[in-house]
């Protein structure tokens, strides 16, 4: 599966889209550059949202490995959003072209570095990677797998247990000009964690709560009014994350005065009076004289 990012993250084709190495190729080969900007932890959240979903043709049993190319250094947190897939137990190999922040790659990266972060001084020195990277993600795959299966004990969550491990019933009420309040009904098989995601839709940082599975709402606060925001909410077991449910809903604008009023005018003075604005700590008051023939 691929998808590019900038400021809004887009799949190009899921897991399940192609079968076959040259159909990916053919794929690779009319893909179209997307520029822009580097918001790496949207990106991140977008790929644990959308390309590792069962829908997208991610599989229960199988290794989930999460390749980050990027030329720049993130425009939020890349970090908080790539420990949550780590935390997962999705692998995360980094590689940096150009101006990639190195430090951030290893940051972004799964442990040990000296196998997942690489960095090259531009795009057609990518080719010199092609056949180590190869061999490292055939080779981690392999070590995983052949560790679980080890000491395994079955795993206790069917594949098509969805419904059984989703939340339903998303309800965003309450809404102001900083806060809105969550709802959702819980699934048959409580979760360990739920994790909320929430960012404005135009771009900017992503954040998020991580709550205990017996709770069931979250109060949201310290949002930018008049701002639509995209809100999900995730389910996490032990080995799998549940599908998400997601909401958008616009924050209130602020309050605005109402009611001016001009009053005991003088050759030099006035007088304004209005109704204030619920929740305002101060006012400014801006004055300057019409231009001749302008309205007052």
């Amino acid at each position: 599966g691929l998808s590019q990012y900038s400021s809004d993250p887009r799949t190009e084709w899921d897991l399940s889209t192609y079968s076959t190495r040259d159909q990916v190729l053919e794929a690779v080969r009319n893909l179209r550059y997307k520029g822009g900007n580097t918001f790496t932890g949207l990106a991140l959240t977008h790929v644990l949202e959308q390309n590792l979903k069962t829908d997208a043709g991610a599989r229960l049993e199988a290794e989930k490995l999460v390749i980050l190319l990027t030329d720049g250094k993130s425009q939020d947190d890349a970090n908080l959003a790539a420990q949550t897939l780590k935390n997962l137990g999705i692998e995360i190999f980094a590689i940096g072209v150009k101006n990639a922040d190195e430090a951030e790659l290893k940051q972004v990266a799964s442990e040990p570095l000296e196998l997942t972060v690489y960095n090259v001084l531009d795009f057609p020195l990518l080719s010199s990677l092609v056949g180590r990277l190869t061999q490292v993600l055939c080779t981690r795959i392999k070590e995983k797998s052949n560790k679980e299966n080890a000491g395994s004990t079955v795993k206790d969550i069917p594949v098509n247990a969805g419904p059984q491990l989703s939340p339903t019933d998303l309800k965003i009420s309450a809404v102001t000009s900083k806060s809105m309040h969550l709802t959702w009904n819980p699934p048959l098989r409580p979760p360990k964690k739920y994790r909320i995601v929430y960012y404005p839709s135009k771009g900017g940082i992503t954040k998020e709560v991580v709550l205990d599975g017996a709770v069931s709402s979250l109060r949201l606060s310290n949002l930018t009014s008049h701002t639509e925001y995209l809100v999900s909410v995730f389910p996490i077991y032990d080995t799998v994350v549940g599908d998400g449910l997601r909401g958008v809903t616009s924050t209130l604008p602020l309050s605005s005065p109402r009611s001016l009023r001009v009053s005991e005018l003088s050759h030099n003075s006035i007088r304004l009076s209005w109704k204030a604005a619920q929740g305002a700590t101060q006012y400014l008051v801006l004055c300057s004289a019409a231009p001749d023939g302008a309205e007052d």
